[in-house]
């Protein structure tokens, strides 16, 4: 009976306990649900601003796009500033304190290396020196910029979740923080050429000038718009010393993020319209939300001599934190950028005579602070690799590296026009590819190049720097406009001629074999729309792997039986970078493994050095070739008896590696491209905590494409926006973006456009129908109307 009781007992206390739980847990659900509502901002609504001349309207439509309507370009980026810090103000903040070094105020220890390394650089420091010297009108239109990105932060009534999460609290945003948006570029585009100077000035040091030239020898990858070829390389293959081979530590070598872009351009000669048409889409990592932001500018072209002012129209994409329209078209002129990768920066071996200063960096952490030292010289900061001090010169520390330029693309009507302008804009240096509705098309190198005409891709001594021109901005740049195949192509690999690749050096070219399956897939065609375009941004012809499945096949059939099921995967590998390829995934992971392998002496010895292969392993392919064909006993790791018998444990340890990740059966069928390459788009919280990966991520897809082919992707990397447009027709452009306007996990333009992206569904360029409207009206005004109406009370 007791027990009977207990029982009961029991049942009901449990009963009771999970039915609390649960009410518990809906409470908190609910709350949770309630906050967040909360801080959704408001879209259709009306504030007053003293900050503006006159009304100015934020239109949003079905995919979010910020359509922006004011008098003047200055309300105009005041509005540009409100609509950014609405949608995105957590993405602003992570970018300026990534460039300042200020990420661990938000995050703590767990982000002080990180700081520390962009401290080096001392970029807010450098913003301010620049701010102060810009000119009127572009110090005008930051602080019009900064006063909208305030004012909407202070509508919000409640703190974003991103904050209520990591317990910190928003910091209003400066005019300078528009600046170190840009340095957080710079920090992408440009970080692996600083890098890649010191790995080969190491790897001089360590293995000699024959092992450096071997190592980065010309690809037979060339692409240049003007098909000059460098010499390739005609010496032999240095030999590698016994002890170095003996004591190599199997690893990987880090693949190196591309951080690049694709684009192309061809004259009207070829469009039916007679209208230049452009293609562009930049290749950045992604994240939630992705980093570019849709919208339009509508404001009177000021600039226009005629007594009435035409309006003008700018479409594209922004970058939150920024008031420019960075890729984009205003009806007459289309612009895209792909990175240039010409040298930027130098090493600089300093003596022990060299005069050092000690600059304190503050770094704050949420239990208190610490000070940070950089060493600082004449030819830039310094740091001591191998137990020797170099000074780092490079164009992210020169005051002509930022600045707002890029705003005068927006009323240049002609491709001529805004060739002008390039050498003017203070950008990371880039391929700009222009198209005007007259039929032109034009490339050049725009944004911040020194004058320094002796670019080196190793360290250089004192001695013989003493009269570079690091100050003083390169006034004239290499250009072809309506070249005579009346084709134009970019696509990281050189572009320029071989004569001015001489002049302004390699910071870390890509290996050309994208561009070259551009250029060639252009020349098939004497006619184009924009749907020719997108399927050439789509195209995932595995032209570059080509000979490495012959390679693979090759070796695999020294043992037929063994290898009878992989072989048949091989030989069906659809010769894409398909999502139900097998075969690509093997010859894929072959490759690298063998890469990995073969030049794990050398990973190992710079390991040591702090340094290693990761930043120059694009480089690698055309070395291992020569290694394949000729297989020199001196680089046969001991363990083998020849060189096949090396590449077959090499294949089997890739697909032992792809196994264990990728198939709990062990199954070569589950090696599949499209589940090993799944798309995986993420919020940087939900890294952290996976609990949140349902609300925070972007579905997981299929993979599409990789990364030696015009459909670049890979996990959470590739074209982070297609763009396609003939100026002027406008209503045919398409602009494909791989996620929503908003951060705000309840918004409905937290998720919009990604299903269509991942479908190869291009959404437009110009708006669609407008679901939200915000006016901001100027306080005076108010004050005027009030002042009538007190007048005529009796």
């Amino acid at each position: 009976m007791s027990f009977s009781l207990t029982k009961v007992l029991q049942s009901k206390l449990t009963k009771y306990t999970l039915a609390t739980i649960l009410l518990l847990s809906s409470g908190l659900i609910l709350a949770v649900y309630c906050i967040l509502r909360l801080s959704m901002p408001s879209l259709s609504t009306t504030v007053n601003s003293s900050d503006i001349a006159k009304p100015v309207t934020i239109e949003r439509d079905t995919l979010g796009t910020a359509i922006i309507t004011a008098s003047n370009r200055i309300d105009a980026s005041y509005a540009m500033g409100y609509a950014h810090s609405q949608d995105r103000f957590f993405q602003m903040d992570l970018l300026r304190r990534n460039s300042a070094g200020e990420l661990s105020e938000i995050f703590g220890k767990a982000a002080l290396d990180l700081d520390k390394s962009r401290r080096f650089h001392q970029l807010r420091k450098r913003a301010q020196t620049i701010f102060e010297n810009l000119p009127q009108q572009d110090k005008a239109s930051l602080s019009a910029y900064t006063k909208g990105v305030n004012q909407a932060l202070a509508d919000q009534t409640v703190l974003s979740f991103e904050y209520l999460l990591t317990n910190s609290t928003p910091r209003e945003w400066h005019e300078t923080d528009s600046l170190l948006v840009i340095y957080s570029m710079y920090l992408d585009l440009q970080g692996n050429t600083i890098k890649r100077d010191m790995a080969l000035t190491q790897l001089q040091q360590a293995f000699g000038n024959e092992m450096l030239d071997f190592l980065i020898q010309p690809s037979h990858h060339q692409a240049a718009l003007d098909d000059s070829q460098i010499p390739l390389y005609q010496g032999g293959i240095p030999e590698l010393e016994e002890q170095i081979l003996i004591s190599a530590l199997k690893q990987d070598i880090k693949e190196p993020v591309e951080v690049g872009s694709n684009n192309w351009a061809v004259t009207g000669e070829l469009t039916q319209s007679g209208r230049a048409m452009l293609s562009d889409d930049m290749h950045l990592s992604f994240a939630v939300p992705i980093i570019w932001y849709r919208a339009q500018l509508n404001f009177p072209d000021s600039s226009n001599s005629n007594s009435t002012e035409e309006m003008l129209q700018i479409t594209g994409v922004s970058l939150p934190g920024a008031p420019a329209i960075v890729v984009g078209s205003n009806g007459k002129l289309a612009w895209g950028f792909t990175n240039s990768y010409i040298d930027t920066a130098d090493w600089i071996e300093i003596s022990s005579d060299t005069e050092i200063d000690l600059e304190y960096e503050p770094i704050n952490l949420p239990e208190g602070q610490i000070n940070y030292t950089v060493q600082v010289s004449k030819y830039g900061p310094v740091k001591t690799v191998a137990g020797i001090s170099y000074a780092l010169s490079w164009v992210g520390h020169t005051d002509y590296a930022v600045n707002m330029a890029l705003l005068s693309l927006e009323t240049a009507d002609s491709v001529d026009q805004a060739a002008e302008l390039a050498t003017q804009l203070g950008i990371p240096a880039q391929n700009m590819l222009l198209a005007d509705d007259q039929g032109n098309a034009g490339w050049k190198i725009a944004g911040a190049v020194p004058s320094r005409t002796n670019p080196s891709d190793t360290a250089q001594s004192t001695k013989g720097y003493q009269d570079s021109n690091w100050q003083q901005q390169q006034p004239i740049m290499p250009e072809v406009i309506n070249p005579e195949s009346q084709r134009i192509w970019t696509a990281n690999s050189r572009v320029l001629s071989a004569e001015e690749q001489l002049r302004f050096g390699d910071g870390g070219y890509a290996l050309g074999a994208r561009s070259a399956q551009i250029r060639d897939r252009l020349m098939e065609k004497n006619s184009f729309n924009e749907d020719n375009f997108y399927q050439l941004q789509l195209d995932n012809e595995a032209l570059f792997l080509a000979p490495w499945q012959q390679y693979l096949l090759e070796v695999l059939s020294e043992q037929p039986v063994v290898f009878a099921e992989d072989i048949k995967l091989i030989a069906n590998w659809g010769n894409c970078a398909c999502a139900d390829s097998v075969g690509y995934t093997l010859v894929r992971h072959f490759r690298t493994a063998l890469i990995d392998q073969t030049f794990a002496p050398i990973e190992t010895e710079l390991k040591e050095r702090d340094s290693g292969l990761s930043v120059i392993k694009r480089y690698l392919e055309t070395p291992m070739w020569q290694l394949i064909k000729q297989q020199p006993s001196s680089w046969l790791p001991r363990e083998h008896t020849n060189w096949q018998a090396f590449a077959i444990s090499a294949y089997q340890d890739s697909i032992k590696s792809l196994l264990e990740k990728h198939s709990k059966k062990r199954k070569l069928a589950d090696l599949r491209w499209g589940k090993v390459n799944q798309l995986q788009i993420q919020h940087p919280f939900s890294k952290q905590l996976p609990q949140l990966s349902r609300w925070l991520d972007m579905p997981t897809i299929e993979g599409f494409g990789d990364s030696f082919m015009p459909a670049v992707q890979r996990k959470s990397f590739g074209a982070s926006q297609r763009f396609i447009v003939q100026p002027g027709a406008e209503q045919d452009a398409i602009m494909s973006i791989p996620g929503g306007q908003s951060g705000h996990p309840l918004s409905p333009y937290y998720r919009n456009g990604f299903d269509q992206y991942v479908k190869q569904q291009h959404t437009p360029l110009l708006p669609t129908e407008i679901e939200h409207t915000l006016i901001i009206k100027p306080l005076i005004d108010n004050q005027v109307k009030l002042s009538n109406t007190e007048m005529k009370v009796p």
